[in-house]
């Protein structure tokens, strides 16, 4: 729903990729402003979109950059009330198809890594604790991006691995039962989450998907 919302900005991003911005992400900046009582609460607030939206970037942009080193061109890099997404010119095999998509994750594993590393030297004060924070969004991201359900990476890199070891037909069949279990989980596991932690994802993995990649014909 989110990923077709109508752009309302765009420019040339990394490796002269075109970067669309989509207005549900307006939605996003509202629900994190929202949360502000105050000018300080809003100023770090804001802080914490932008790493958010930043991080997502990046991973899109590990995407796109396995995609064109394959040869294959990336139309544009979409970021939205949801996430984001790499969208290619054309297909890819299912080879080429797993380094593209196992690349965002290893791009926000990456940042995290590094922003591990970096915050403890960091000045004590804002630097510190952006530089800390952006560590565990990435962490967040790349782990919660392998949950193997679609559309997630991970969703995807299980289909994949799958098909290395048997048809295609049992691939889809085994990652598709495999995802319903998680997505019918899903909705109890979120509730939980709000009600204990305070913690809510818009995000709710296609339970009807899933239902059909466990029927396929093998």
């Amino acid at each position: 729903m989110f990923g077709s919302s109508k752009v309302i900005f765009e420019f040339r991003g990394v490796f002269g990729v075109p970067v669309h911005i989509g207005s549900s992400i307006l939605l996003l900046v509202l629900l994190f402003l929202s949360f502000g009582s105050s000018s300080t609460q809003l100023f770090y607030n804001a802080i914490f979109l932008g790493l958010v939206i930043g991080s997502i970037y990046l991973h899109e942009l590990g995407h796109a950059w396995a995609t064109l080193i394959q040869g294959i061109p990336v139309r544009r890099i979409m970021i939205y009330g949801g996430g984001g997404f790499c969208e290619r010119t054309r297909s890819a095999t299912p080879r080429q198809e797993e380094l593209i998509v196992a690349m965002g994750p290893i791009v926000n594993l990456t940042i995290w890594a590094v922003a591990s590393l970096a915050w403890p030297y960091m000045p004590e004060g804002l630097l510190m604790w952006a530089v800390n924070l952006l560590a565990w969004i990435n962490l967040f991201l790349a782990i919660f991006n392998m949950i193997p359900v679609q559309p997630l990476d991970g969703g995807k890199l299980f289909h994949l691995v799958l098909r290395r070891f048997t048809s295609s037909g049992m691939a889809t069949r085994i990652a598709g039962g495999v995802g319903l279990v998680i997505a019918i989980l899903w909705i109890p596991a979120m509730y939980l989450a709000y009600t204990k932690l305070g913690f809510l994802l818009f995000f709710f993995p296609p339970i009807g998907l899933h239902w059909q990649m466990l029927r396929r014909k093998l």
